[in-house]
Protein backbone atom coordinates (compact mmCIF):
# COMPACT_ATOMS: atom_id res chain seq x y z
CA UNK A 1 0.00 0.00 0.00
CA UNK A 2 1.42 3.21 -1.33
CA UNK A 3 0.39 6.77 0.93
CA UNK A 4 -0.07 10.00 -1.28
CA UNK A 5 -0.39 13.44 0.78
CA UNK A 6 -2.42 15.34 -2.01
CA UNK A 7 -3.16 18.61 0.04
CA UNK A 8 -1.24 21.70 -2.00
CA UNK A 9 1.93 23.48 -0.50
CA UNK A 10 1.32 25.55 2.74
CA UNK A 11 -1.87 22.78 3.94
CA UNK A 12 0.40 20.94 6.38
CA UNK A 13 2.31 18.57 3.88
CA UNK A 14 5.44 18.93 5.95
CA UNK A 15 3.74 17.70 9.13
CA UNK A 16 1.85 14.95 7.11
CA UNK A 17 5.52 14.12 5.95
CA UNK A 18 6.87 13.84 9.25
CA UNK A 19 4.32 11.46 10.70
CA UNK A 20 4.82 9.10 7.98
CA UNK A 21 8.81 9.14 8.56
CA UNK A 22 7.51 8.31 12.21
CA UNK A 23 6.06 5.11 10.82
CA UNK A 24 9.11 3.83 9.43
CA UNK A 25 7.50 4.50 6.09
CA UNK A 26 10.48 5.32 2.76
CA UNK A 27 9.25 8.79 1.92
CA UNK A 28 10.02 10.80 -0.87
CA UNK A 29 8.89 14.68 -0.28
CA UNK A 30 9.16 17.50 -2.95
CA UNK A 31 11.63 15.88 -5.67
CA UNK A 32 12.59 18.52 -8.42
CA UNK A 33 13.83 15.63 -10.45
CA UNK A 34 10.01 14.41 -9.92
CA UNK A 35 8.53 17.88 -10.96
CA UNK A 36 10.51 18.06 -13.73
CA UNK A 37 8.94 15.13 -14.86
CA UNK A 38 5.45 16.16 -14.41
CA UNK A 39 6.38 19.74 -15.87
CA UNK A 40 7.71 17.51 -18.94
CA UNK A 41 4.57 15.24 -18.61
CA UNK A 42 6.53 12.36 -18.86
CA UNK A 43 3.94 10.88 -16.23
CA UNK A 44 5.01 6.93 -17.05
CA UNK A 45 8.46 7.95 -15.87
CA UNK A 46 6.80 9.62 -12.56
CA UNK A 47 5.24 6.62 -11.75
CA UNK A 48 8.41 4.67 -12.34
CA UNK A 49 10.28 6.72 -9.95
CA UNK A 50 7.42 6.39 -7.06
CA UNK A 51 7.87 2.63 -7.36
CA UNK A 52 10.74 2.63 -4.86
CA UNK A 53 8.94 4.28 -2.29
CA UNK A 54 6.20 3.78 0.33
CA UNK A 55 4.75 7.50 0.86
CA UNK A 56 4.84 11.23 -0.37
CA UNK A 57 3.99 14.50 -0.08
CA UNK A 58 4.19 18.14 -1.84
CA UNK A 59 5.11 18.98 -5.10
CA UNK A 60 4.10 17.44 -7.08
CA UNK A 61 2.14 14.62 -6.01
CA UNK A 62 -0.90 16.81 -5.40
CA UNK A 63 -0.60 17.37 -9.35
CA UNK A 64 -1.32 13.29 -10.60
CA UNK A 65 -3.02 11.71 -7.55
CA UNK A 66 -5.29 10.76 -10.62
CA UNK A 67 -2.58 8.70 -12.59
CA UNK A 68 -1.27 7.79 -9.71
CA UNK A 69 -4.43 5.86 -8.47
CA UNK A 70 -4.44 4.04 -11.12
CA UNK A 71 -0.85 2.72 -11.32
CA UNK A 72 -0.88 1.59 -7.61
CA UNK A 73 -4.45 0.68 -6.78
CA UNK A 74 -5.28 0.55 -3.23
CA UNK A 75 -2.87 3.15 -2.37
CA UNK A 76 -4.60 5.56 0.31
CA UNK A 77 -4.94 9.18 -0.29
CA UNK A 78 -4.85 11.89 2.61
CA UNK A 79 -6.00 15.53 1.38
CA UNK A 80 -4.40 18.26 3.67
CA UNK A 81 -6.33 21.15 3.95
CA UNK A 82 -6.26 25.10 5.61
CA UNK A 83 -9.00 26.21 8.10
CA UNK A 84 -10.52 28.35 5.33
CA UNK A 85 -8.73 29.30 2.04
CA UNK A 86 -7.58 32.95 3.25
CA UNK A 87 -5.61 31.47 5.84
CA UNK A 88 -3.99 29.24 3.54
CA UNK A 89 -3.10 32.26 1.26
CA UNK A 90 -1.57 33.96 3.71
CA UNK A 91 0.45 31.03 4.81
CA UNK A 92 1.49 30.62 1.02
CA UNK A 93 2.25 34.42 1.12
CA UNK A 94 4.34 34.42 4.10
CA UNK A 95 6.25 31.51 2.30
CA UNK A 96 7.11 33.67 -1.09
CA UNK A 97 8.56 36.54 1.29
CA UNK A 98 10.79 33.86 2.58
CA UNK A 99 12.13 31.82 -0.40
CA UNK A 100 11.12 34.90 -3.15
CA UNK A 101 10.05 33.73 -6.67
CA UNK A 102 10.15 30.16 -7.95
CA UNK A 103 9.72 28.39 -10.60
CA UNK A 104 7.50 25.33 -9.07
CA UNK A 105 5.27 28.80 -8.05
CA UNK A 106 5.23 29.98 -11.39
CA UNK A 107 4.53 26.76 -13.29
CA UNK A 108 1.81 25.58 -10.89
CA UNK A 109 -0.08 29.31 -9.81
CA UNK A 110 0.96 30.72 -12.90
CA UNK A 111 2.79 33.50 -10.85
CA UNK A 112 6.53 33.17 -9.26
CA UNK A 113 4.52 35.65 -6.08
CA UNK A 114 1.02 34.99 -4.81
CA UNK A 115 0.89 38.65 -3.24
CA UNK A 116 -1.19 40.29 -6.11
CA UNK A 117 -3.11 37.60 -7.32
CA UNK A 118 -5.08 36.27 -4.61
CA UNK A 119 -8.52 35.16 -6.60
CA UNK A 120 -6.66 33.24 -8.78
CA UNK A 121 -4.75 31.43 -5.82
CA UNK A 122 -7.71 30.82 -4.42
CA UNK A 123 -9.54 29.47 -6.97
CA UNK A 124 -6.79 26.88 -7.60
CA UNK A 125 -7.57 25.87 -4.01
CA UNK A 126 -10.67 25.42 -3.94
CA UNK A 127 -11.07 23.79 -7.63
CA UNK A 128 -8.29 21.36 -6.35
CA UNK A 129 -10.01 20.55 -3.25
CA UNK A 130 -13.72 20.20 -5.40
CA UNK A 131 -11.68 17.83 -8.23
CA UNK A 132 -10.28 15.60 -5.25
CA UNK A 133 -13.13 15.08 -3.51
CA UNK A 134 -15.40 14.19 -6.69
CA UNK A 135 -12.80 12.11 -7.25
CA UNK A 136 -13.54 9.91 -4.35
CA UNK A 137 -17.07 10.51 -3.93
CA UNK A 138 -17.66 6.72 -4.20
CA UNK A 139 -14.38 5.74 -2.60
CA UNK A 140 -14.82 7.47 0.78
CA UNK A 141 -12.33 4.36 2.59
CA UNK A 142 -9.53 5.73 0.29
CA UNK A 143 -9.47 9.26 0.88
CA UNK A 144 -9.04 10.92 4.65
CA UNK A 145 -8.67 14.61 4.84
CA UNK A 146 -6.98 16.45 7.70
CA UNK A 147 -6.68 19.60 9.12
CA UNK A 148 -4.07 19.94 11.74
CA UNK A 149 -5.80 23.22 12.69
CA UNK A 150 -9.01 21.80 13.79
CA UNK A 151 -7.00 19.60 15.98
CA UNK A 152 -6.67 16.50 13.58
CA UNK A 153 -3.46 14.27 14.57
CA UNK A 154 -2.58 10.73 15.38
CA UNK A 155 -6.08 9.50 15.92
CA UNK A 156 -7.71 10.18 12.39
CA UNK A 157 -4.43 9.14 10.70
CA UNK A 158 -3.81 5.71 12.43
CA UNK A 159 -7.38 4.62 12.23
CA UNK A 160 -7.44 6.03 8.70
CA UNK A 161 -3.96 3.89 7.87
CA UNK A 162 -4.78 0.49 9.92
CA UNK A 163 -1.24 1.88 12.08
CA UNK A 164 -0.93 1.69 15.77
CA UNK A 165 -1.19 5.35 17.18
CA UNK A 166 2.59 6.51 17.94
CA UNK A 167 3.80 7.41 21.54
CA UNK A 168 6.06 10.20 20.56
CA UNK A 169 3.99 13.77 20.52
CA UNK A 170 2.45 14.91 17.12
CA UNK A 171 5.32 16.55 14.80
CA UNK A 172 3.67 19.82 14.26
CA UNK A 173 6.03 21.43 11.38
CA UNK A 174 6.75 24.82 10.30
CA UNK A 175 4.70 26.45 12.24
CA UNK A 176 4.55 30.53 11.97
CA UNK A 177 6.35 32.05 14.78
CA UNK A 178 3.75 34.60 16.44
CA UNK A 179 6.59 36.93 16.22
CA UNK A 180 9.13 37.35 13.42
CA UNK A 181 12.51 36.10 13.51
CA UNK A 182 14.80 38.69 15.24
CA UNK A 183 11.63 40.84 16.75
CA UNK A 184 12.66 40.33 20.24
CA UNK A 185 16.15 41.20 19.77
CA UNK A 186 15.24 44.63 18.23
CA UNK A 187 12.58 45.34 20.75
CA UNK A 188 14.37 48.38 23.45
CA UNK A 189 14.86 46.56 26.62
CA UNK A 190 12.17 49.09 28.61
CA UNK A 191 9.33 47.32 25.92
CA UNK A 192 10.94 43.91 25.80
CA UNK A 193 10.21 44.28 29.62
CA UNK A 194 6.51 45.58 29.59
CA UNK A 195 6.38 42.47 27.20
CA UNK A 196 6.99 39.92 29.83
CA UNK A 197 10.18 38.99 28.20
Amino acid sequence: MKIIGIGLNKTGTTTLGACLKIWGLSHLAFSESAFDLWQRNEIPELLEMAEAFESFEDWPWPLVYRPFDEKFPGSKFILTLRSSADIWFASLCKHADRTGPTRFREAIYGYAMPHDHKDRHIQIYEDHLAAVRSYFAHRPGDLLEVCWENGDGWEELARFLGYRTPTVPFPHMNRSPTEPTGFKRWLPRGLQRARGR
